[in-house]
């Protein structure tokens, strides 16, 4: 008996199968295309603000992308590195061929997992519970559980204009009688679009007329395990160039003739990612927009112009290229394009990623509601790990909103729905001074090793890696910087009094502008590069970042206080008509969850814990409510 079955090969799934795998359990992996495995149907990087992050995230749990990231980037750049470490993110400019090569590398030399190529027509359920799914070719599969990433390939259209092909991306063939078939289980489904913009002849480019975008020099990595990455003087450069007056006028004359303002379009776009027309009608005062053009693998001739998604027609598109800087001359290899795609509702879908109301289903990536690679990839990551967890009797794992952003995203999804592709954003999280791209490993490995993704080699390295770091505060706190020539001409060249005693290291690391490194080195005191950088940052933003834990611990007190899944919130006296309803859709998990739901109040969240106390419903032991 095969144990999960996996729907779909891209970013989620693979992290889903391959979690399961990883864990010993006999998994299959179904795909539609065997050399489409995580493949990058739109922009060909991995990472960028709160995203970078994710990666982190993935790789403290034991995820495969940020390793395949690495191994297959082309330029590595942390981004937002002149605002604080809350913000800082890891942004790599993949070559999209090798990665997903690399991936299907790794899938199907996997043990425990057989990856079938073959088009799912229907989900079976038996007794309320996953049974296996219906294929086109091979018929009947049957397994334990069942993990749906579908991605944007149920039922989903191509638009260029008002031409419309039944397809889902690069022509690859869509799903329609999987959405027909979740319709038949009762699942609400959702209507989504997203788009990406043209692909150019790399030889047709001026890149004179536009501005050479470099990486970030130094070792930079998603990877804790990864030791080798593409030397900088070897990374490619990426360039910026802007919109013109002469491209919104282009828009605007032919704004009739896209899909999306022709009322071709039915589903709803991405907010934080729209297209170049939809910017120019949205920010009708910005005079010019920015766009990179960003290289695609080492293995293809072509450029992909980043910010210019669109789908008006393809003559309209070859005026609106040639109207850009650089791009007066360029070939266009492959025009952009519109997609719509059927997504699941994920309001009916716990915290664990199962949804309620078919027991050992669970669903994870764009199908979702999300947009994203690594958004894919994370709640994959997490569908894979919790389906492994029920399959063996076990506690889901539920990362919390101050411990990750991966927990902020499902929490998110699963509480408030979305309307549209769901974008993780720094701004999404109330903590994001606690969930940094240098402290992913110290939030999460320990649950990584916990489910068995986590090697006890690795993980003997991370407990001597932070044994190391309390030597280091420990040292700074026995040994003062001696006064010197050299320690008082660093303090004056940034603005501060030299003294003539010895300092407080400690102290001297909290003022602005000077370095922990540079003051270490000076005290003779070793420490590695990461291990400076992370006692910068606890000891400049100690007060901040107590702060963040102390109204994290006020929240999660709230997560301790568990609501029974069989409640009718309809009987609950004193308790206004609108949280009733909302608090019935949802079914939240804690007391804490319930108060993030929209329109919800503090005042419901009292009467709710009025009517808990009243029938006997104890929070958890260890919260203290």
């Amino acid at each position: 008996m095969i144990d999960a079955i996996v729907v779909g090969a891209g970013h989620a799934g693979c992290e889903a199968a391959l979690s399961l795998a990883h864990s010993g359990k006999e998994t299959v992996l179904i795909t539609l295309n065997m050399e489409h495995i995580a493949k990058m149907p739109c922009n060909p990087s991995i990472g960028g603000p709160a995203k970078g992050i994710v990666v982190r995230e993935i790789d403290a749990l034991g995820g495969v992308m940020p390793k395949v990231a690495d191994e297959t980037a082309l330029q590595f750049k942390m981004l937002n590195t002149a605002k604080g470490p809350g913000v800082w993110s890891l942004r790599v400019q993949s070559d999209k061929l090798a990665y997903s090569q690399r991936m299907r590398e790794i899938c199907t030399h996997t043990e425990h997992l057989q990856v079938i190529e073959d088009i799912v027509d229907e989900v079976l359920v038996e007794d309320g519970r996953a049974a296996g799914v219906r294929l086109r070719r091979e018929g009947v599969l049957h397994c334990k559980a069942l993990i749906l990433t579908t991605g944007t390939y149920m039922d989903s259209a191509v638009m260029i204009s008002d031409h419309v092909t039944s397809s889902g991306p690069d022509g690859d063939p869509t799903s329609r009688d999987l959405s027909e078939s979740l319709r038949k289980l009762g699942l609400k489904l959702l209507r989504l679009k997203t788009g990406t913009p043209q692909r150019i002849l790399t030889s047709s480019i001026d890149f004179s007329k536009t501005k050479p975008e470099p990486g970030t020099p130094g070792f930079l990595a998603f990877s804790e395990e990864t030791t080798h990455i593409r030397p900088y003087e070897e990374q490619l450069l990426c360039y910026l160039t802007y919109t013109t007056e002469k491209t919104h006028e282009i828009i605007r004359a032919n704004l009739h003739r896209s899909s999306m303002y022709s009322g071709v379009v039915t589903g709803v776009g991405p907010r934080y990612c729209p297209s170049i027309e939809d910017k120019v009608v949205r920010f009708a005062d910005k005079p010019r927009h920015q766009l990179f053009l960003e290289p695609q693998s080492l293995s293809l001739d072509t450029t992909y112009v980043q910010g210019f998604s669109t789908s008006m027609p393809e003559e309209v598109q070859e005026e609106m290229v040639h109207s850009l800087p650089g791009l007066e001359n360029a070939v266009i290899k492959r025009y952009a394009y519109a997609i719509e795609y059927d997504a699941i509702d994920p309001l009916q879908v716990k915290p664990n990623l199962e949804l309620k109301s078919i027991a050992n289903l669970f669903i994870a990536g764009q199908i979702l509601g999300t947009s994203g690679y690594e958004e894919a990839a994370g709640l994959g990551l997490l569908a894979g790990i919790n389906c492994r967890l029920k399959l063996d009797g076990e506690e889901p794992l539920i990362l919390r909103r101050d411990e990750s952003y991966i927990g902020v995203m499902i929490d998110d999804l699963v509480t408030k729905g979305t309307q549209e592709p769901y974008r993780l954003l720094t701004s999404r999280a109330e903590y994001r001074l606690l969930l940094r791209h240098d402290n992913a490993e110290e939030r999460l490995i320990g649950y990584g090793h916990r489910v068995g993704l986590i090697s006890e080699e690795r993980y003997a390295r991370y407990l001597q890696k932070q044994k190391d770091y309390e030597e280091l505060q420990e040292r700074i706190q026995q040994q003062r910087l001696p006064e010197s020539e050299e320690v008082n001409a660093y303090l004056q060249e940034h603005g501060y009094e030299a003294h003539q005693h010895s300092y407080d290291i400690s102290e001297l690391i909290k003022r602005p502008g000077l370095e922990a490194k540079k003051l270490l080195q000076t005290a003779g005191i070793e420490a590695d590069e990461k291990n400076a950088q992370r006692l910068e940052i606890d000891l400049k933003y100690h007060g901040y970042i107590e702060k963040a834990r102390k109204a994290a611990d006020r929240m999660n007190r709230m997560e301790n206080w568990k609501l029974p899944q069989d409640i009718d919130y309809l009987q609950v006296d004193n308790l206004r008509l609108e949280a009733r309803q909302k608090l019935n859709k949802v079914k939240p998990a804690t007391l804490g969850q319930a108060g993030r739901i929209s329109g919800i109040n503090p005042a419901d969240l009292q009467v709710l814990a009025m009517y808990l106390r009243k029938n006997a419903f104890k929070e958890d032991s260890h919260g203290d409510q």
